[in-house]
């Protein structure tokens, strides 16, 4: 096993700080604007960015980085604010999907404005062109070789 340089290990936590205290911030921005929960943002963009707003559980899961049970949970609270609802599959009956309702959609529009301005105050505000690309291309790399595509 190859063992890390301190400025290797100095990258990775930069990278995990930074990831860490930019989420929390945007989380607190969310929630003083009494929009839905980041988490519930997640799913909420993955499934407006599915083709008929509808995914397989097993496919959101990966889409969100969520365990299944964790997914499970944050989709009933979803489906009781009537943000989703649910749908069973017709080629497999113990499967189901996740569907944005007309309310979901209204509700991730609402939250986007403080969405994006999280994302360029806490985020690209700090960076220069030259900085952007690199970590874009960087990580853009490190996920093509370790993605959920690759397990």
């Amino acid at each position: 096993m190859k063992k890390l340089l301190e400025e290797q290990l100095a990258a990775w936590r930069a990278f995990v700080n930074a990831h860490s205290v930019i989420i929390r911030r945007i989380e607190k921005d969310l929630s003083a604007n009494g929009q839905v929960p980041l988490m519930w943002y997640d799913v909420l963009v993955a499934l407006y960015q599915a083709p008929y707003k509808k995914l397989r559980m097993s496919e959101l899961a990966e889409k969100v980085v969520l365990t299944p049970s964790g997914l499970t949970r944050v989709v009933e609270r979803l489906e009781k604010e009537g943000l989703v609802r649910r749908e069973r599959t017709q080629e497999d009956r113990r499967g189901s999907y996740a569907v944005m309702t007309r309310e979901g959609k209204r509700a991730f529009l609402k939250a986007w404005p403080t969405y994006e301005q999280g994302i360029y105050e806490y985020f690209i505000s700090m960076l220069d062109e030259e900085e952007r690309s690199v970590i874009e291309k960087g990580l853009a790399r490190i996920y093509e070789a370790n993605g959920p595509h690759t397990q």
